[in-house]
């Protein structure tokens, strides 16, 4: 992310609907995992700090994150111990996490085939990666390049990355229900505002009050579909769940 961003995003990963529902139905996916054990987790891509808070109910958390201002911030502002790495190249031993988190990570890599492998690799036998993506690059958008995307995932793409070893228990499109108003927005904009125009993220749009709210309980109601491991169609993101059932992750 920008140097000044995650600053603003500190309040949009408390406030903002898209995040607090999001978080929830993360959330609703770990407690699956983790039935009653403590587990020794790795979130990759921590940012400001609410992913990790929610996984710090499971068990035992290591935060990484990849911008060393952020990392900084983070420190400061809510006493999290951040180490600055990229996921790349994870400053772990083999085998060292039952749960490796990277929620809206590797489309922000060039090599994601390689980030995906290094996860792996730190990943414990009968572990698990818990990874989210953003879906179809029909939704491509000044989000994404503000947000330094590389690209945009369908299902099967993503699960090709995790083909070759372990199995993949579970994938799903989610954030469904504002598919179809989000993706005829991006379009039209991207077609009227092709040329001078300021780029934006979609959370700057965020303002608080009851459109905020409304949005955050639509977005949620999806929450105990994806508990019941029923799967959307479609989707603005895509969730995957691999299991680690080899004594080699690689």
């Amino acid at each position: 992310m920008d140097k000044t961003y995650y600053h603003e995003y500190y309040i949009q990963e408390r406030n903002h609907w898209w995040f607090l529902a999001r978080l929830r139905i993360l959330e609703s996916k770990v407690a699956q995992i983790a039935t009653d054990q403590k587990l020794k987790i790795l979130n990759v891509g921590a940012a400001t700090g609410a992913t990790s808070q929610m996984l710090s109910k499971y068990g035992e958390v290591t935060s990484l994150e990849y911008d060393s201002d952020c990392c900084k911030f983070v420190r400061e502002e809510i006493g999290l111990e951040v180490t600055e790495g990229s996921v790349l190249d994870l400053p772990y031993e083999d085998q060292s996490f039952d749960l490796v988190c990277a929620f809206d990570i590797i489309e922000h890599v060039d090599d994601d085939q390689t980030a995906v492998e290094e996860m792996k690799r730190v990943c414990a036998k009968g572990g698990n990666i818990f990874v989210t993506v953003p879906a179809f690059m029909s939704l491509w958008s000044d989000h994404d390049v503000i947000n330094h995307h590389f690209r945009r995932y369908k299902k099967h793409s993503l699960q090709q990355l995790f083909k070759e070893s372990g199995e993949v228990g579970f994938t799903s499109y989610f954030n469904f229900y504002f598919f179809i108003p989000i993706y005829l927005i991006r379009r039209i904009s991207n077609i009227l505002y092709k040329k001078d125009r300021k780029v934006k993220s979609d959370f700057n749009k965020f303002k608080p009050g009851i459109l905020n709210n409304l949005m955050y309980a639509i977005f949620l109601m999806e929450k105990p579909w994806l508990r019941m491991r029923l799967k959307f169609p479609f989707g603005v993101s895509i969730m995957l769940i691999w299991e680690n059932t080899k004594d080699d992750a690689g």
